[in-house]
């Protein structure tokens, strides 16, 4: 197999030193250049014509977002951006995602990360995965009209043990990774005021950006959107994304569900992971379960979407190929025979709701 040859852009000369030094730390893996600003970055790409390039966000001259949009536009590349761990920086991050980028990932530490080792097992794991992208999915999710209102007025929420008869004891889970940014997007903005099962996520991220992509997500949707709460009582009407570096669970409670943040290890490499949340939600009672794995490297979520199909009432989903930034966690589920309906992204909220009523 031929190395990933990759264009690392920094303004400072110690984080390309040791970035690259990270990179070429793995076999396949070979950094071909470097480069200190924006400007110099698309110079780069087009001269030396890399498979990936990973991209700081605050830099001079043309900084990382800039300089981002001209390299998709014009001489499209897989790009990982590299972010501080700042509601600025994530707010930075999914402006990027917007523009193109694969994926992000946070220096522990700002700008110039004197613990960038941290990240060393991160930043190599996803520069081989945004070598497997399809660059023409990258683009951001168009912003749809919404699916027709069911009730002219948004509900206040209400708790589960409250609307037994109202919601007829549904649930809505989804699990998520590379790409599921836009594909949650696509989704969540097509989910209509008055949708009453509440909806848990696990998005693979880490911690300190789930609070920003539940506040983004919130702002374009009808439904409320938050991240989750350890003991947080379940309201319908409300999509609960688990917050990075926890595991999300939902129980029982005299009929009434409650969410359980956890720090328990990682599964499948993942903490929050899709299998913990579908794991506990397929002890749940009386309850019926519409489940979905989107786009994301991997194939966490699949035992746990097969929990689900054995113990609970419900409907099983899997984005499609078609869509999918990466068809790595839906293809999983599909092997194992467990999904009632694979769709592309843009049907996947129909499809839950068709499912829900």
């Amino acid at each position: 197999m031929k190395k990933i040859n990759v264009l690392v852009v920094d303004d400072s000369a110690f984080m390309r030193k040791m970035i690259s030094n990270i990179l070429n730390s793995d076999d396949d893996i070979n950094v071909i250049g470097t480069a200190k600003t924006g400007k110099e970055a698309i110079e780069k790409v087009i001269k030396l014509k890399p498979n990936v390039v990973t991209l700081d966000i605050e830099m001079p001259v043309l900084n990382g977002l800039e300089a981002l949009k001209v390299i998709m536009k014009e001489f499209p590349v897989p790009v990982i951006m590299l972010s501080s761990l700042t509601q600025e920086g994530a707010i930075s991050s999914f402006k990027a995602l917007d523009y193109g980028a694969v994926d992000f990932v946070p220096k522990p530490s700002g700008s110039i990360s004197l613990d960038i080792d941290l990240i060393s097992e991160q930043l190599i794991k996803k520069v081989k995965i945004a070598i497997t992208v399809n660059l023409k999915k990258l683009k951001a999710p168009v912003k749809t009209i919404k699916t027709p209102i069911l009730n002219e007025n948004k509900p206040e929420p209400i708790t589960i043990k409250d609307s037994a008869t109202k919601s007829s004891n549904q649930i809505v889970c989804i699990g998520t990774s590379t790409g599921g940014p836009r594909a949650l997007q696509e989704v969540l903005t097509n989910i209509p005021r008055g949708f009453i099962p509440p909806i848990f996520i696990v998005q693979h991220m880490p911690a300190g950006f789930t609070n920003s992509l539940a506040m983004r997500l919130d702002k374009l949707s009808t439904i409320h959107i938050k991240e989750a709460e350890n003991d947080e009582k379940v309201v319908t009407s409300t999509a609960y994304i688990a917050p990075g570096g926890y595991h999300m669970k939902v129980i029982q409670k005299n009929n009434e569900l409650f969410i359980e943040l956890t720090e328990e290890p990682a599964c499948n490499g993942h903490r929050p992971s899709v299998d913990v949340l579908f794991e506990s939600i397929s002890n749940l009672v009386n309850y019926e379960i519409t489940s979905a794995i989107l786009t994301g490297m991997g194939a966490d979520g699949a035992k746990g979407m097969k929990l689900i199909k054995q113990h609970c009432k419900g409907t099983t989903i899997a984005e499609s190929e078609e869509t999918s930034v990466v068809f790595g966690m839906p293809k999983a589920a599909v092997l194992l025979n467990i999904v009632d309906e694979i769709v592309p992204i843009q049907q996947v909220a129909d499809t839950i709701i068709k499912h829900s009523k």
